[in-house]
């Protein structure tokens, strides 16, 4: 059994309209299903303002959804309320993007991440104090971090603070929205390999939410690719790098930067025929969520599009192990 099931999910903003007008709606997620399995690392990609935050809030019920249902460990989490909701949030956390602000700058790290434990009583009062400590030193953090505040730290040693708060109820989904986008390259580098040796102690699943393909390539068991606010393709990690299906997921792949060799150039490889294009994409030119284009939303930028791509919108379905929305197959 799949430990988080995402069923034709949806969430649609208003949009303040001029008086007489249409209520406008921004589609931020619209119709989005995936399976996370037990002990694996689902992630999602896509450019920015695809709906891939939305997708993490919804998962935690941090907003509510406009259709669609979640279920966790086979049970609907839309009408869990009490003392099974206080379940459901010790068993599921959040990774936030940026450490500092999700941090509270007036607590010290020893109340930040003594607090998960009171409110759920899974530790005694005298025991607390080393628990932290434990989960200080896992995160590679010492006993001296302690009695600091989050402006004291560095941005990744903040994000480990964050880490160790989502640890500390033993969850068995932590959801990591864009976890590395606000640090230095060298410190993405210890907090992936963090997130990896994590993983392999606690055997806990992963949602990881990243706009970085060689992280993702790295890090995941199985990739979905959002685009405006659905899936458009959806497969193992290493079979949808070797060979993209989907017009968009080649954009994406050949648009993130490539170092050749020096006797290369460093240069980046162009391309031949409509591959040239893929080396342009350029999220400035991606439709309003507010004005989806008729059809497929991804035509008006799609090198391969056919005549029936601005009339219809195609259906998500399985081909050749992969799931993919596109009218090519």
């Amino acid at each position: 059994m799949s430990l988080l099931t995402v069923d034709s999910i949806k969430k649609y903003f208003p949009v303040k309209s001029g008086f007489g007008k249409p209520q406008n709606w921004v589609k931020a997620v619209d119709g989005v299903s995936f399976k996370v399995k037990k002990d694996s690392v689902f992630a999602i990609v896509g450019e920015s303002g695809c709906g891939k935050s939305t997708v993490a809030r919804l998962i935690l019920k941090l907003l509510s959804l406009t259709d669609g249902r979640i279920f966790f460990k086979g049970e609907d989490i839309l009408n869990i309320k009490g003392e099974e909701l206080k379940k459901f949030r010790r068993s599921v956390q959040i990774v936030f993007q940026d450490p500092f602000a999700s941090l509270n700058p007036r607590m010290r790290v020893v109340d930040t991440l003594s607090e998960p434990f009171k409110i759920h009583r899974i530790a005694a009062k005298h025991q607390i104090k080393d628990r932290v400590v434990g989960l200080l030193e896992k995160v590679g953090l010492g006993a001296d971090a302690l009695n600091k505040y989050p402006h004291e730290f560095s941005g990744g040693q903040r994000q480990r603070i964050c880490i160790a708060r989502a640890l500390t109820v033993s969850p068995e989904l932590v959801v990591a929205d864009e976890p590395l986008s606000a640090l230095d390259v060298s410190i993405q580098a210890q907090i992936l390999n963090l997130l990896q040796d994590i993983k392999k102690e606690t055997a806990i699943s992963l949602v990881f939410i990243s706009h970085d393909l060689r992280v993702v390539h790295y890090l995941s068991d199985e990739v979905a690719v959002m685009y405006l606010g659905k899936i458009v393709e959806t497969g193992e990690t290493e079979e949808l790098f070797k060979s993209p299906k989907h017009p968009y997921t080649k954009l994406l792949l050949a648009s993130a930067p490539k170092i050749r060799a020096k006797s290369q150039e460093l240069r980046v490889k162009s391309q031949k025929t409509h591959n040239s294009k893929l080396v342009t994409l350029n999220s400035n030119d991606a439709p309003s969520p507010i004005t989806i284009p008729a059809g497929c939303p991804f035509h008006p930028r799609c090198p391969e599009r056919l005549d029936i791509c601005d009339k219809e919108a195609p259906e998500l379905k399985e081909s050749g192990g992969r799931i993919i929305s596109c009218h090519l197959y």
